[in-house]
C-alpha cells in the first residue's frame, strides 16, 4: 500500500487498461532478466518499522496524521489504523557496519516519534499486537483519513461479500465477526529487505521459505489479542484472516488467501512469483499508469513498473519479491514480512542479523533445498512455529525432526555468523547481535513468553484491565531502557498506573465474558444462570448479537412472588419478564458518568453497547470492587 495515488478500478475499461499495463510490466521483467538489466553490483539491506501510538492511559491514540504533520519527515508514513505509524529506513550497503548503522537509524527515528508525540500526549510502542487494543477501537472512525484505505476496505468487502470472520484457537479461543478491515491495524511488524543479485534469487528465496519457521520461532512477540491467549505469533493468523477475500466456495476450491506462504518452491526466477500472483488474484486497487516500460528501457532508463508495484502491494506473501530502483538502477529484493515489531530495537536488529546471516550463509551449506524437504513440510513448519514458538518440533532436511531451540542454537546461529562475516559484516557486530538471539532462544524468553508469563504473574492481583495496562506500561518502560527482552523482569501490577489508567472509562473494567439468553428461551434458564454463575443480571440478545432486553434478579423474584409455577408443557419465555429497551452505555463512557446514570435511573446494571452490538456489562458489584481496590491502593500508597 505504499502507492498513494490509487483509485477504484475493478470493472470495465479501467480494469482492462490496468491489467494491460500489468501484463506489459511482466513482459518487461522477462526482458530485463534475459538481458541482464538488473543491478548486481551492490547488495543492500533495508527495513520498515511499524508501531502503535498510545495515549497517557496506554490506549490506542488515533493521531497519526497530526503526528506526521509534526514530524514533517518523508521517512514516516501512515498505516491503515490511525493509531499506527510506519517509518521507512534508508537502504544501507550490506557490509562492515551495516547492522550497527541500522540500529542507530532506528533509535533515532523512534526518538523523533517520542519527541514529536510529547505535545500530543502520545508515544510509540513496538509490539506485534498491543495488549490494550480492544474491538471497540476498530470502528471506521479510527481508519486513517487517506482515500486509499477507504478504497481498500470497500474492495475487500466487495470481494468478500460478507463481514470478516475470525477463528483462532490457542489456550483460549477467539471467534468473532467484524464489519471492516481495520482489525488489520491490530498488527505491527518489522519488515527486513535484502537486495541481492538476480542469479542468487531462487536459491536464497527458497532458503527464506525454509527458515521462516525457526526465524519466526526465535522472534515471537504477539501471543494475545483482546485478552485471549492464542498463538505465540497471533499476527500470522490474524493478518491472513483480516484480508482474506475468499468466500466459502473459494476455500472449497482450494484458492489461496491473499496473505500467503506460497504454494511451491521457486524454480527459475522472481518472475515465477509475480506471474503466480497475477494468475491467482484480482486487483484490489488500480492506478493511472501511462509509463511504457519498453520505451523506458529503450531510453536506457529503469522502468517504473508502476502497475506491477501497485498490484504487488496488495498480495501479502510472508516472503515477498519486490522490484525497486536505487541510484537509477533496477533491482530485485526479498522482503521478510514475518517478524513482529519489538520487543526492543536491539531485539529487532538482532532478528534482522539472524535472517540476513542465514540468507548469506545457508545456500553454500544446504544447496538446493527442494531436493531435501517438501514445500508442504516447510509451510507446515511455519504454521507450527507461529502457533507454538520455541516449543515447536520442526520437520527438517532429509526427514529429520528437530526442536526449534536446538536447531537455532546449535546449527543456525553459527551458520548465520559465517554468512554475516562472508558478507563483510564486522565480527564484533555479528557476535553482538547473534548473542542476543542465542540468549533469547536458549533461555526461552521471547517477547511472547515474557508477555504470557507477566499475564500469569498478575492473575488474581487485579482486574483484567489493570493487568493489560501493567504489561503495556512495562513494555514502554523497558523499551526505553533498551535491554533485550531476555533480560526483562516480568511486568508488575504496580506498573498499571492509577485511577486514570485503570478505571477512567467503563471499558477498562467491564465484564466481557457474558452469559446471555434469547427472548424465546425459558425463564428457568435465566434463574439457573443467575444461580450457577452468581450473577444478578442477564442480557437478552437477538441472533445478530443486538441487545433487545435485560432480566434482573428482581424481575425473577417478582415472577415467583406472583405465584408463578413452571409449566413443563408450556415454559414461560424470557420475553414476558425482560425489560425492553434497557438503558445502555458505550465503552468510552466515563466511569463517574456511568455511576450517575445507575443512580439516577435506579438500576443495578448497564449493558455496554458498541455499534448496536452488546460487548460488555457493568454492575453495582463492579463499582464496589473498584472502590475496594482504590481504598486498598490508597492504604498502601506512600505518604
Amino acid at each position: 500500500m505504499g502507492e498513494k495515488d490509487v483509485k477504484r478500478g475493478f470493472e470495465g475499461e479501467q480494469l482492462r487498461l490496468f491489467m494491460s499495463r500489468l501484463m506489459a510490466d511482466l513482459r518487461a521483467v522477462r526482458t530485463m532478466l534475459e538481458s541482464g538489466a538488473f543491478d548486481d553490483s551492490v547488495q543492500r539491506i533495508g527495513a520498515e518499522q511499524e508501531m502503535f501510538l498510545v495515549d497517557r492511559n496506554l490506549r490506542p491514540a488515533p493521531v497519526n496524521l497530526e503526528l506526521l504533520d509534526r514530524l514533517a519527515d518523508e521517512h514516516f508514513t501512515t498505516e491503515i489504523a490511525a493509531f499506527n505509524l510506519e517509518v521507512n529506513l534508508d537502504p544501507i550497503v550490506l557490509g562492515a557496519g551495516c547492522l550497527s548503522a541500522l540500529e542507530h537509524d532506528l533509535d533515532d527515528r523512534i526518538a523523533q516519534v517520542r519527541a514529536a508525540g510529547e505535545a500530543l500526549g502520545v508515544e510509540p510502542v513496538l509490539v506485534g499486537i498491543l495488549p490494550t487494543v480492544r474491538q471497540s477501537d476498530l470502528g471506521l472512525s479510527n481508519l486513517t483519513g487517506v482515500a486509499r484505505y477507504a478504497m481498500l476496505n470497500e474492495a475487500l468487502h466487495r470481494l468478500r461479500g460478507d463481514s470478516f470472520e475470525f477463528r483462532i484457537k490457542g489456550l483460549d479461543d477467539l471467534l468473532l465477526r467484524h464489519d471492516n478491515v481495520l482489525i488489520e491495524g491490530c498488527n505491527t511488524s518489522f519488515q527486513v529487505h535484502l537486495q541481492l543479485p538476480v542469479e542468487q534469487f531462487v536459491e536464497t528465496y527458497n532458503i527464506a521459505q525454509l527458515t521462516a519457521a525457526p526465524v519466526l520461532a526465535a522472534a515471537t512477540n504477539s501471543p494475545m489479542l483482546f485478552a485471549r491467549r492464542l498463538w505465540r505469533e497471533t499476527r500470522i493468523a490474524l493478518f491472513q484472516q483480516s484480508v482474506d477475500t475468499r468466500t466459502s466456495s473459494d476455500a472449497m476450491r482450494g484458492r489461496s488467501p491473499r496473505v500467503t506462504f506460497g504454494t511451491a518452491w521457486v524454480d527459475s526466477s522472481p518472475l515465477d512469483l509475480f506471474r503466480e500472483d497475477v494468475a491467482r488474484f484480482r486487483p484490489l486497487l488500480a492506478a493511472d499508469v501511462s509509463d511504457d516500460p519498453f520505451a523506458q528501457l529503450a531510453r536506457g532508463e529503469a522502468p517504473s513498473l508502476r502497475a506491477l508495484r501497485v498490484f504487488n502491494g496488495t498480495v501479502y506473501r510472508w516472503n515477498r519479491a519486490c522490484y525497486g530502483i536505487s541510484d537509477g538502477k533496477p533491482h530485485i529484493r526479498i522482503e521478510n514480512r514475518i517478524l513482529p515489531s519489538g520487543p526492543t530495537v536491539l531485539d529487532e536488529v538482532a532478528n534482522a542479523a539472524f535472517w540476513i546471516g542465514l540468507m548469506k550463509g545457508l545456500p553454500p551449506v544446504y544447496g538446493d533445498v527442494r531436493r531435501r524437504i517438501s514445500f508442504d513440510e516447510a509451510r507446515q513448519n511455519f504454521t507450527v512455529a507461529a502457533r507454538v514458538g520455541l516449543g515447536s518440533k520442526l520437520r527438517w532436511l532429509d526427514g529429520e525432526t528437530v526442536s526449534a531451540q536446538a536447531l537455532i542454537c546449535d546449527r543456525l546461529v553459527p551458520v548465520a555468523r559465517d554468512g554475516l562475516i562472508s558478507a563483510g559484516v564486522n565480527a564484533s557486530d555479528a557476535d553482538r547481535y547473534l548473542e542476543v538471539v542465542f540468549e533469547r532462544v536458549a533461555s526461552g524468553r521471547t517477547g511472547a513468553e515474557w508477555m504470557l508469563a507477566s499475564f500469569a504473574a498478575t492473575s488474581g492481583t487485579a482486574r483484567l484491565g489493570p493487568r493489560l495496562n501493567a504489561i503495556t506500561s512495562a513494555i514502554v518502560s523497558r523499551q526505553k531502557e533498551g535491554r533485550p527482552v531476555a533480560k526483562w523482569d516480568l511486568a508488575r501490577i504496580e506498573e498499571s498506573g492509577g485511577w486514570m489508567r485503570n478505571f477512567v472509562t467503563v471499558e477498562n473494567f467491564m465484564t466481557t465474558d457474558l452469559f446471555t439468553v434469547s427472548e424465546e428461551e425459558p425463564v428457568d434458564l435465566v434463574a439457573n444462570l443467575m444461580d450457577w454463575r452468581n450473577i444478578r443480571h442477564v442480557p437478552v440478545e437477538d441472533s445478530g448479537n443486538r441487545l433487545v432486553g435485560i432480566v434482573s434478579y428482581r424481575a425473577v423474584l417478582r415472577l415467583v412472588a406472583s405465584g408463578w409455577r413452571q409449566d413443563p408443557g408450556a415454559p414461560t419465555p424470557v420475553s414476558e419478564i425482560m425489560r425492553r429497551d434497557p438503558v445502555t452505555i458505550e465503552p468510552e463512557t466515563p466511569t463517574l458518568d456511568a455511576i450517575a446514570i445507575m443512580r439516577d435511573q435506579r438500576i443495578g446494571a448497564l449493558p455496554v453497547v458498541k455499534d448496536g452490538k452488546l460487548i460488555g456489562i457493568v454492575t453495582e458489584r463492579d463499582f464496589m470492587d473498584i472502590t475496594r481496590e482504590l481504598l486498598a491502593a490508597n492504604l498502601h500508597a506512600p505518604d
